[in-house]
């Protein structure tokens, strides 16, 4: 049964106003005033050591492709990384390499990634499904709207999904891309919900309806913490329960709360996407794995 935790900060909070006042009325010193002891008075904790593996498992060996399910027309390793590859004379599509060594539940995944291609589109994966997406129909009017040359690059594509439709992927994504204008959201592949969280939101997806519970900043700011093509980003993804947090490059840049018992998922497969056009290729490496109770 999934886990809800949303009551846990409520309580927190009571709890450390009801010591406060406990401590008020006892007559504690003021909160800027040194602790007892020569312990001084409260600091920030150190950042964390990106490089500090201590209770994590390494789920890539920077070597082979052990425990990981791909199509080898589009990945991979190249210089100790997972890579990604497609072009126009080998187009992808969408395509997926899934991690078959377990199906987590609550945990934090750390990894870096690096996009080069002005088409570049990837995500992670996480608690998914691996079956074939559904094609929707598309909308008449759109249609009606494309020139032949686009509707023939459509077929393509569709023709290119059913052919790797075997590493298909539904599920939780965090998503990036080359322009990043994704970056850092939480996408829902497959699923009518689509774009569940945008970055910089924290949200409440419930049933058929998502509220914005507070900002984690504006998109430019946002924007400004990734680092630009060419260049590896630090991602850490955090699944405990229902709340699901995105953190890039040191900033925390979506937060869900997932309360909508249609498309909530307790634990499933993770895997990377490599999807775009023209040039394209998207590295991984330094893929980690530390389990939550």
């Amino acid at each position: 049964m999934a886990r809800y935790r949303l009551a846990l900060p409520a309580a927190a909070m009571l709890v450390a106003l009801s010591t406060a006042t406990i401590a008020l009325a006892q007559g504690a010193p003021a909160p800027n005033a040194p602790r007892p002891g020569g312990g001084g008075g409260f600091t920030h904790p150190a950042m964390a050591d990106w490089s500090d593996h201590t209770g994590w498992t390494q789920l890539f060996d920077g070597k082979s492709l052990k425990d990981w399910d791909y199509s080898a027309n589009y990945w991979s390793v190249e210089d100790g990384n997972i890579v990604g590859r497609t072009s126009n004379a080998n187009p992808v599509g969408t395509t997926n390499i899934i991690w078959r060594g377990g199906e987590p539940a609550n945990f934090r995944i750390r990894f870096e990634f690096k996009m080069e291609g002005a088409a570049a589109n990837g995500g992670f994966q996480y608690r998914g499904k691996n079956q074939p997406l559904i094609q929707r129909p598309m909308d008449p009017a759109r249609l009606a709207a494309m020139t032949p040359e686009m509707k023939a690059r459509m077929e393509a594509t569709a023709e290119l999904r059913k052919k790797y439709a075997k590493w298909d992927m539904w599920g939780y994504q965090a998503d990036f891309d080359a322009a990043n204008r994704y970056t850092g959201q939480l996408y829902d592949a497959g699923s009518t919900r689509g774009i569940v969280a945008w970055r910089g939101d924290v949200v409440e997806a419930g049933p058929g309806k998502v509220l914005k519970l507070a900002s984690l900043g504006t998109e430019e700011e946002t924007k400004s913490w990734i680092k630009p093509l060419g260049e590896w980003n630090q991602m850490e993804v955090v699944a405990d329960g229902n709340v699901l947090t995105h953190i890039l490059n040191g900033h925390v840049v979506t937060v869900v709360i997932d309360t909508d018992s249609t498309w909530f998922a307790a634990k499933g497969l993770i895997a990377f996407e490599l999807e775009g056009t023209g040039d394209v290729k998207i590295s991984h490496r330094n893929i980690w794995m530390k389990p939550l109770p």
